[in-house]
């Protein structure tokens, strides 16, 4: 999960359109993308298009973005969506890890009467995007089976604290915000799934989004939100390692297993220990070659 692209469930143009981006994952917009008159109409085009050839064959998996739960659409959304078969659902504005167990509980039911596969729908959840998220931020690390990544919303987040702006002048994230990524991160990292940092929203500005793709990679991210298709090939690219760091991976690999049992060994003269190793082993497995 390098790059996750958000197309519109409105939209069959943008929808046919995304299949052929580059991206490692579609996520079909039914809630912010929508406006409230064309829920419905949202709702059945993205059911429509999930039951398409192109869709089933697409070489990405293809999650959808439901209503918050709290919403009236919400059950009506998964109601229609669940039995089209995506590959996920994505969970906005989660308040708790117990809003993972009630879309699980309702996910179980809708795959029996649909006759799939217990389980065969996955889950990201966007876990901070209000206050209350982020006062219960620890919760998410006891994670539901169905859970394959966690992300966070930098800007309704901020509009949740009452922040004029989710960054300073500078573009650096305000501290309330950098505290919410942070603790994606640790909450992410600690369930063992997959962390997506959130969106750089200006889509014109591709440096802007090499920075902000390349600092998320280096402190941990496994990948990063785009709402442009331009946006995907910067994201991918910041989130490929690099044939050098490839190589250096690979040979400390080689290295513990040609010294089973080994808690440390010599590599070109430096010390490398366990957390070296497992380093390495996610750098391969982020590159395919785990």
């Amino acid at each position: 999960m390098r790059s996750l692209l958000f197309t519109p469930g409105d939209s069959d143009r943008k929808l046919t359109k995304g299949l052929t981006c580059g991206a490692d994952v579609i996520l079909i917009d039914l809630e912010d993308a929508v406006a409230p008159d064309n829920k419905a109409a949202a709702r059945d085009m993205t059911a429509e298009f999930l039951t398409r050839d192109a869709a089933r064959n697409a070489t990405m998996p293809l999650y959808v973005r439901i209503n918050d739960l709290e919403t009236e659409w919400a059950e009506d959304d998964l109601a229609r969506i669940v039995p089209a078969k995506p590959a996920g659902i994505m969970l906005p504005k989660a308040q708790s890890h117990n809003d993972v167990v009630r879309l699980a509980g309702m996910l179980d039911k809708l795959e029996q009467s649909a006759n799939l596969e217990r389980g065969s729908i996955s889950v990201l959840v966007i876990a901070l995007e209000t206050p209350e998220a982020l006062l219960n931020i620890a919760s998410f690390q006891a994670c539901d089976p169905r859970v394959s990544g966690i992300t966070w919303g930098s800007e309704d987040l901020a509009t949740g604290l009452g922040a004029h702006a989710s960054r300073d002048a500078s573009g650096a994230y305000r501290s309330p915000i950098e505290l919410a990524r942070a603790l994606c991160l640790a909450a992410g990292s600690a369930a063992g799934v997959h962390v997506i940092d959130t969106v750089y929203a200006d889509f014109r500005d591709l440096d802007g989004l090499k920075r902000d793709a390349e600092r998320a990679a280096a402190d941990g991210f496994s990948g990063k939100l785009a709402i442009h298709p331009d946006q995907v090939a910067v994201i991918n690219a910041a989130f490929t390692p690099a044939e050098d760091e490839i190589a250096r991976a690979r040979r400390i690999v080689e290295a513990f297993d040609a010294q089973p049992g080994a808690g440390v060994i010599n590599l070109d003269g430096a010390m490398v220990d366990m957390p070296h190793l497992q380093n390495a082993r996610k750098l391969l497995e982020r590159a395919g070659l785990s």
